[in-house]
C-alpha cells in the first residue's frame, strides 16, 4: 500500500457501456495495491447505451461504487464537476469512461501527490489516432499556453489527481463555461505532468466531432483569455495607420500621376475592410455568448438519482445538494 489517505476516482461516462466492467475492473485492481480507503464516483451523464445497466449491475455488488445519474447530457466538465463536488475523498483521480487514460498510471500518479504536488496531470506527449487530430491537439495546446492570461502546462489532460484544496477551489468557481484543465492551472497550487501515450477507445466510437473539437477549442481561449479582444484593437490600430499613409499617399500621387481608377480598387478594399470587420464582431460575440450564459445563472447540472447514495444527497430537501449551484 502507498497511503492510508482516502482517494476518490471520478469517471464520467457517455456512450461507453462497453467500457464499464474493463473500467471497474481495472481501476480496483489499481487502487487495492494503492490505499485500502478508495471510491469510485462513477458520472453517468444520460448514456444513450446501456451504460447504467451496466452499473447498476456493479453497484448492487459493490457499495464503494457511487453512480450519478444525471437527466441529460451536460458535457463532461459538468460531469467531472458533478463528480467532483460529491467525492470525499483526500483527493481525486479524474478520468474519461473510455479507457483512453490507462488506469495503470494511479500509483505513478499517487507517488507525486504524496511527495507534495497539488496537481499531478497525465501530460499527452503522444497518442493513437488520426494524424489529423493529434495534429489538431498539439497547435491547439501551444496556441491555448500562448494566449492564457494565467501559464498554462503543455498538453495537459483532465486525467489527473488533484488534492483536497484543490477540488475545494474547483467547487468554488461559479462560471457556467467549465474547462477544468485551466480552472486547475488558475488556481496555482504545484503542479507537475507525467507524460504517457493516450490510447484509442477501449469500445465503441469517439463522441467528439471536428465541429465539437472546435468548439471545445473555442471554450478554453475564450474562457482564459483577453488577448482576441486586444488582438482587435492592435489591429484596427495598424489598419488606421495603413489607410492614412494610403490617403496621404495618393494625394501626393495624384500632382504627378492621375489616382489609379478602378472597380478593384474599391471592391478589395471593401471586401478588406468588411473582412476585419466580421472578424472583430465574431470575437466580440464570442465573448456577450459567454456573458449570456455566466448572468443566467442555471445549475451546472442536475441529478436524476445517485446509487450507493452514502451521502444522502438525493433526500435532501436543500435542493443546492443535487443541484449544480
Amino acid at each position: 500500500m502507498l497511503t492510508d489517505k482516502k482517494i476518490s476516482v471520478v469517471v464520467i461516462c457517455y456512450n461507453d457501456g462497453g467500457s464499464v466492467k474493463e473500467m471497474y475492473r481495472r481501476v480496483t485492481e489499481q487502487m487495492e495495491k494503492i490505499t485500502p480507503n478508495w471510491e469510485l464516483v462513477y458520472v453517468n451523464d444520460a448514456s444513450p447505451d446501456d451504460a447504467y445497466d451496466r452499473l447498476k449491475e456493479i453497484a448492487e455488488k459493490d457499495k464503494r461504487l457511487v453512480v450519478i445519474t444525471h437527466p441529460r447530457n451536460f458535457g463532461g466538465q459538468n460531469a467531472y464537476t458533478s463528480g467532483l463536488s460529491y467525492c470525499t475523498g483526500d483527493a481525486a483521480i479524474t478520468l474519461d469512461g473510455d479507457i483512453q487514460d490507462p488506469p495503470e498510471m494511479f500509483p505513478d500518479l499517487v507517488k507525486k501527490w504524496l511527495e507534495g504536488y497539488d496537481i499531478v496531470y497525465g501530460a499527452r506527449t503522444a497518442r493513437e489516432g488520426s494524424l489529423v487530430r493529434r495534429i489538431f491537439y498539439k497547435i491547439f495546446y501551444r496556441i491555448f499556453a500562448a494566449l492564457s492570461v494565467v501559464k498554462m502546462p503543455l498538453d495537459a489532460s483532465d486525467f489527473a489527481i488533484s488534492d483536497r484544496k484543490v477540488i475545494n477551489a474547483l467547487n468554488a468557481m461559479p462560471e457556467q463555461g467549465r474547462f477544468i484543465r485551466g480552472m486547475r492551472a488558475y488556481t496555482g497550487y504545484k503542479t507537475i505532468g507525467i507524460p504517457y501515450k493516450r490510447l484509442e477507445r477501449f469500445s465503441g466510437e469517439t463522441n467528439l466531432s471536428f465541429m465539437g473539437n472546435v468548439y471545445w477549442a473555442k471554450l478554453g481561449i475564450f474562457s482564459f483569455s483577453y488577448k482576441p479582444l486586444e488582438m482587435i484593437s492592435f489591429f484596427a490600430m495598424f489598419i488606421t495607420g495603413l489607410s492614412a499613409a494610403a490617403i496621404i499617399f495618393y494625394v501626393i500621387l495624384n500632382f504627378f500621376v492621375p489616382a489609379p481608377r478602378g472597380f478593384m480598387t474599391t471592391l478589395v478594399a471593401i471586401l478588406f475592410l468588411g473582412s476585419v470587420q466580421l472578424l472583430s464582431l465574431s470575437i466580440i460575440g464570442e465573448y456577450i455568448a459567454r456573458i449570456f450564459e455566466e448572468v443566467k445563472n442555471r445549475p451546472k447540472f442536475v441529478r436524476k438519482e445517485i446509487l450507493n447514495d452514502y451521502r444522502g444527497w438525493m433526500n435532501d430537501k436543500d435542493k443546492t445538494s443535487y443541484h449544480g449551484n
